[in-house]
């Protein structure tokens, strides 16, 4: 429990205090942000905001990760080092995306097929890597298994497991990029789900099949839960201190370099928690932003007709008259409930199998 505590009091620190020293650098080389024509007029005002402020909280949850392993003398884990390889692959596509925006001064960055055959290729290799290499009691990273608390059903093979996979890779990975709207949106959010993987790996590791004895021969069998949460826990530290600077007025945007990194983050965890269903209630707002952008492209299409007046969701309310910071307030309250309620049944699972 103690690297839960470290990891994540390191993240956050690093985070706070290292998000100024990258707003300077990225305002010195005059990389800012670009802004859409055909996004809301009040965005303009954001013109010239240093972006790509991933990369302070991806290195913040590296270094955390890497110094509470340091500092207490315990070994990383497959599990961890899988889910922060996929957080900085998935950041790194976002990243190359944001150089091209800042440095061709083209709004849309990588060209949509590059940035799709970049995602693939970290996804691919999350996902091949996460089904090999058994620890002791036989057990992988991830399950060929369908999971919701815990695996179901049969296995639907290797095949089939690495396209869910990237389904959920890229599913989360636009999904908070879509999130990624306003002021401080998508970090907050994000802190209360990683917030939830922290809780979630603390409780399997208390109930792990892997301990002398399990609670009323009821057991979690995950890999590595512990380290799980020590990883959730740092990146929860590194969103929370980013977020200091990245809530309204933002100093900074965390840019495509960052929602694909924490949407790679959530998929990770989900995978390899053996949680992977659950996930679509603990990140529902992430949910409820990409079905407007797919109800509103789907409506548009068939019908000739727009159902919101602007995709995704957080705009239409703004053009409805809504405040920035009142849209980002009143999601994040939807955001919280979307977690109680997928802790709640987590919790209720577990007491319905012992």
């Amino acid at each position: 429990m103690k690297q839960i505590l470290v990891s994540g009091v390191l993240g956050l620190f690093l985070s706070l205090f290292g998000t100024p020293l990258l707003i300077r650098l990225l305002a010195s080389k005059g990389y800012g942000q670009m802004i859409r024509d055909d996004g809301p007029q009040a965005h303009h005002s954001k013109r010239g905001t240093p972006t790509m402020g991933g990369i302070a909280f991806i290195l913040a949850t590296l270094l955390a990760y890497a110094i509470t392993k340091l500092a207490t003398g315990e070994k990383p884990t497959l599990s961890g080092v899988l889910v922060l390889f996929l957080t900085v692959g998935m950041g790194l596509v976002g990243f190359l995306d944001d150089y091209i925006k800042i440095v061709k001064q083209r709004s849309l960055g990588l060209r949509a097929k590059a940035k799709m055959a970049g995602q693939l290729i970290v996804g691919i290799a999350f996902a091949v890597l996460a089904m090999n290499f058994h620890d002791s009691r036989g057990q992988t990273p991830a399950s060929t298994k369908l999971s919701f608390t815990t695996d179901f059903g049969w296995s639907i093979g290797p095949v089939i497991f690495v396209i869910w996979a990237l389904f959920m890779i890229l599913a989360m990975s636009n999904g908070v990029n879509l999130t990624d709207g306003l002021d401080g949106l998508a970090t907050g959010a994000s802190v209360m789900v990683f917030a939830a993987y922290t809780v979630i790996g603390v409780w399997q590791y208390g109930q792990w099949c892997g301990a002398p004895v399990s609670a009323n021969g009821a057991c979690y069998e995950v890999r590595d839960p512990l380290d799980l949460a020590v990883v959730a826990a740092a990146l929860m530290g590194a969103c929370f201190g980013f977020l200091w600077w990245n809530t309204s007025p933002a100093k900074i945007f965390m840019g495509d370099t960052g929602s694909l990194a924490l949407g790679g983050a959530l998929a990770g965890l989900a995978i390899c928690s053996r949680t992977e269903l659950l996930l679509a209630i603990l990140g529902g707002l992430f949910v409820l932003i990409t079905m407007s952008v797919v109800i509103q492209v789907g409506s548009f299409r068939l019908t000739g007709k727009r159902v919101f007046r602007m995709a995704p969701l957080q705009h239409h309310f703004e053009l409805k008259g809504w405040s920035e910071v009142l849209v980002v307030v009143r999601f994040w309250i939807v955001q919280g409930m979307c977690m109680a309620v997928g802790l709640g049944v987590f919790y209720a699972a577990w007491v319905a199998a012992s």
